[in-house]
């Protein structure tokens, strides 16, 4: 079960009403079958990419039909993604217009559009999946370090815009976290992706679907504005500690 899974399944576990969507389709009919298994409330999902506008429009149109009359309270902005390690001199176009198309690009694209459906004064949150990389920098990674540094400041400024309506907006931004992250930005290489990890206890899915499910339940009063999380193993981007191998 990937990362965004494992953050859908805590809210289930919840008795939320759920409502998802992502590109790969089959993914989420496991997840789904796992919630109807658990005795979950009602979950419903589409494909969506959140690179093109009027797949967006879409999503959030049939979203208003599964939830009928009932508000949206919680937004998770979970897209998002680094592709390849090149450096400036040699990046590729598709790779950077990735990385900004889906961080940057989408998170708007989807905010807009599900902001009519966030009720007012009534502890309805926006949460955004940054990085570290948004925070520092480092080689082999300008446009993705770009990308959540603009995740960061979207953020910020919808604080700035959405004062006085009730809606909360946050950041979580993990260090290293041992998803399917790493795998794709070596382009499907599992044993680079593995070398990433080596010697050292990472995060996991369900420790970010943890602090999620803390951030989105604080009393409506209360708004995380930003959560920089790391592995313990890990003090700094590109500083850790690794456990020699047996």
């Amino acid at each position: 079960m990937g990362s965004h899974h494992r953050r859908v399944q805590r809210f289930w576990c919840g008795g939320g009403n759920i409502v998802w969507r992502a590109r790969r389709v089959d993914r989420l009919e496991k997840v789904a079958a796992n919630a109807k298994k658990s005795g979950a409330a009602a979950t419903h999902f589409c494909d969506l990419d959140v690179s093109n506008t009027e797949s967006v429009e879409t999503f959030i149109t049939w979203a208003k039909t599964k939830l009928k009359s009932q508000p949206l309270h919680v937004l998770i902005n979970n897209a998002g993604g680094a592709h390849g390690i090149d450096s400036v001199a040699e990046g590729k176009d598709t790779d950077w217009e990735t990385m900004l198309q889906t961080n940057v690009l989408g998170l708007l694209r989807v905010t807009r559009a599900a902001l009519p459906l966030l009720p007012h004064d009534a502890g309805a949150s926006i949460i955004n999946i940054g990085s570290i990389a948004g925070r520092t920098a480092y080689a082999g990674a300008s446009a993705y370090c770009a990308a959540k540094s603009g995740e960061l400041q979207i953020t910020r400024v919808l604080r700035h815009e959405l004062l006085g309506t009730g809606i909360r907006v946050g950041t979580i931004d993990p260090g290293l976290a041992e998803t399917e992250f790493s795998i794709v930005r070596f382009k499907g290489d599992k044993k680079k992706a593995d070398e990433i990890y080596a010697g050292i206890n990472p995060l996991t899915a369900d420790d970010i679907a943890e602090i999620i499910v803390w951030v989105a339940s604080r009393p409506a009063h209360v708004n995380i504005d930003e959560i920089l999380v790391k592995p313990t193993d890990q003090a700094e981007m590109g500083k850790v500690f690794r456990r020699p191998k047996k």
